[in-house]
């Protein structure tokens, strides 16, 4: 057992160790063999299905699913001129139809909103018509020229879920941001996944919104990994795309949209924040397996034994609580390995002094044992795995909190930013952002409500009471 659980690198080589667990845990295969494209091992996918399927029932009480074509006409991408700005280097075009040249090439979308409206202009007619909450989860596509990395930067996004909603005005499209940031909040919650949400500066906003709010973690190496956006389009892609709706009073008028994303990063703050050096720590929500259980069998108690991790498999299932059996030709150990290295919230050890106790041995992912009576054994069990899940995500809250470090002068930022996050004061000026940006070499995440203070400007010394977040980024 000793031997088999050094297979990984210590998390302390946060790339290293992330690497080489998506690997030996089976969760993507980065052998394919284009740069930035990378396959989903059927257990992998057990997981991804899992998280979004959680996604999808948040979504699903007032939103709908839909999907819009993968194939963008380059007009139709073109239109929008700010928005094209922000993806223009990272369009993938397709020009040929087999060996004949495209009359018009199309674009692999980077992202839906040149797709999606020019159908709203058709389907929106009135205020009878509003609001509208589309949402799709597809694949998007972008040419990443950073170091990619599977499941953070990619050149294919498989798993893009991207919301559309039209409003009939600017103050109604603002309550829809909003609700989407509660929705968010209360996904990442259900992951275990510790956030903050930051309002990006201008200059790295959404191209076309009027704001975009984002939704920061914080990785092991201290870096910040945006794992949602939510943007107020307010009505910039509908003067483009001229969605308008007749109001109550019979004159036309242009809807007011926001958009909001998330993607398979979710799945890498996951892995990344709880993880251990043995493997994957999956919260209970996000795991396919919550209960595996492993047969302590000796020759003459083996039916006895089996039977009951029978009994015991069903009797939770029963309870909605997903477990299995490993009854696999394998030594304990090797099972005890390989369940760990998967992530397994629990497992349930069962051997025939267990038979004689009428129990059962719990032993948690982080390696707590105790042994539990059969009686009301799925209640107990339920109880373990919230209070596991309320605790993974408290100990991610309070190690994202203690390393986000309160600082006044640049060369404080710089410092504190190798292993976590700086706050500071910040006149709003573009310039001095920059300049902060420049000097810390790091990114200005932008403004959290949550974080409160005042100070003077590092750059041009200006008191102010907005305290922005600086860290680096993936």
């Amino acid at each position: 057992m000793e031997e088999e659980s050094k297979s990984l690198p210590s998390k302390d080589n946060f790339s290293e160790w992330y690497n080489e667990l998506l690997m030996t845990a089976q969760i993507m295969d980065v052998r394919y063999p284009i740069k930035g494209v990378y396959v989903w091992y059927p257990f992998g996918f057990s997981i991804r299905k899992k998280v979004y399927n959680m996604l999808r029932n948040l979504l699903d009480v007032d939103h709908q699913e839909t999907y819009f074509p993968m194939l963008i006409p380059k007009p139709e991408l073109l239109k929008e001129s700010e928005h094209i700005k922000g993806f223009e280097d990272e369009v993938y075009w397709v020009t040929h139809g087999g060996l004949s040249e495209l009359e018009v090439p199309l674009a692999l979308r980077p992202t839906s909103e040149t797709a999606i409206y020019p159908m709203y202009k058709l389907w929106i007619r009135s205020h009878a018509d509003l609001p509208l909450k589309l949402y799709q989860i597809v694949n998007t596509f972008r040419y990443e020229t950073k170091h990619t990395r599977p499941l953070i930067r990619l050149r294919e996004i498989t798993s893009f879920k991207e919301a559309h909603t039209a409003h009939e005005t600017w103050d109604d499209a603002e309550k829809q941001v909003h609700e989407a940031m509660d929705l968010y909040s209360e996904f990442f919650t259900k992951l275990a996944v510790p956030f903050i949400v930051h309002r990006r500066p201008e200059w790295d906003k959404f191209p076309g919104a009027d704001y975009t709010m984002a939704f920061d973690a914080m990785m092991p190496d201290g870096k910040s990994l945006q794992i949602g956006t939510v943007h107020h389009l307010g009505t910039k892609f509908a003067k483009t795309y001229d969605i308008t709706y007749e109001d109550d009073k019979g004159e036309r008028q242009y809807v007011n949209q926001t958009c909001y994303g998330i993607s398979e990063r979710c799945i890498a703050a996951v892995i990344g924040i709880h993880g251990d050096n043995k493997g994957l720590v999956l919260p209970p929500n996000a795991s396919q397996t919550q209960i595996v259980i492993i047969p302590i069998v000796f020759k003459k108690d083996e039916g006895g034994v089996k039977d009951a991790c029978q009994k015991v498999k069903e009797l939770l299932r029963a309870n909605d609580i997903i477990a299995v059996i490993d009854d696999a030709d394998e030594r304990p150990g090797a099972k005890y390995y390989k369940w760990e290295m998967k992530g397994t919230p629990f497992r349930i050890e069962i051997g025939p002094r267990d038979l004689k106790n009428n129990s059962v041995m719990l032993v948690r992912r982080d390696g707590k044992k105790e042994s539990i009576s059969m009686d009301g054994l799925p209640e107990t069990v339920r109880n373990k795995l919230m209070d596991f899940q309320t605790e993974l995500l408290n100990v991610a809250r309070d190690s994202m909190m203690s390393r986000v470090k309160s600082c006044e002068t640049l060369d404080e930022a710089k410092q504190q930013i190798e292993n976590g996050w700086a706050t500071m004061p910040w006149c709003g000026d573009k310039a001095c952002g920059l300049e902060m940006e420049n000097v810390v070499n790091c990114k200005l995440l932008g403004e959290a409500h949550t974080i409160k203070g005042a100070g003077k400007c590092p750059v041009c010394g200006k008191a102010t009471d907005r305290i922005i977040t600086m860290a680096r980024s993936y």
